[in-house]
């Protein structure tokens, strides 16, 4: 029994050590999501855009006299490999692997919604809502890993009708179109955190009152 418990304990520990975690949700100007981006255990960050494809890969910048934004990555010099004389083409000139981490993708057999996107990122399997979904939702990532992605349906508000609605356990709020023109479309809350705008009556119509731009929920740091 004792045997038993330290091997899950060590299986447990690999996962966690060795695994890719979601580390950032982007949006653009605190309206539209842009990415998401997974941690390796090399500490590398890859990008991943809404319909499934590589954007960037790098080191995460440091807080300092140099530091620009949030997001922003220093490049990675270790070793990327490329997928190359592949019998399914979709597949060729796609990245395979930075680092110790594994990339694998859909097929050109799979329906379009799924066709030439991120399947696997490491041991993260990644779904997409497919052609019985809102239109709006199509394409999407619906899965990665152990967090689902849901998203506003075209019969909702039109000011946030397509936007991420949710990430795990975490809701996501906009303004609508009833509210200020100002505030319209962009970020209400992220879970329990309420976000506050100038409304086009003051000075800096449109920006963040606190100038806090990341909000870390449920370990996800949230870039606005």
């Amino acid at each position: 029994m004792k045997r038993i418990l330290t091997l899950l304990f060590s299986f447990l520990s690999y996962l966690f050590v060795y695994g890719q975690n979601l580390k950032f949700v982007q949006f653009n100007n605190g309206e539209n999501l842009v990415c998401i981006s997974y941690i390796t255990d090399q500490k590398v960050i890859i990008k991943i855009s809404t319909d499934g494809q590589i954007l960037e890969w790098g080191y995460e910048q440091e807080p300092g006299r140099y530091y620009n934004m949030p997001g922003m990555l220093k490049p990675y010099m270790g070793r990327v490999e490329y997928y190359t004389n592949q019998t399914d083409s979709i597949l060729n000139g796609k990245v395979r692997s930075i680092g110790v981490t594994n990339i694998t993708y859909y097929g050109s057999l799979q329906k379009d919604e799924f066709a030439g996107k991120v399947k696997m990122l490491g041991r993260n399997v990644f779904t997409y809502f497919g052609e019985f979904d809102n239109e709006l939702l199509r394409g999407k990532i619906k899965f990665a890993g152990n967090k689902g992605f849901n998203y506003y349906n075209s019969f909702e508000n039109e000011a946030y009708s397509g936007k991420l609605k949710s990430v795990g356990n975490t809701n996501i709020t906009y303004y609508s179109t009833f509210d200020d023109r100002a505030l319209r479309g962009k970020l209400k809350a992220i879970g329990s955190f309420t976000l506050g705008w100038y409304n086009s009556m003051e000075r800096y119509p449109g920006t963040l009152k606190d100038g806090i731009i990341t909000r870390v929920i449920d370990g996800v740091t949230y870039i606005l």
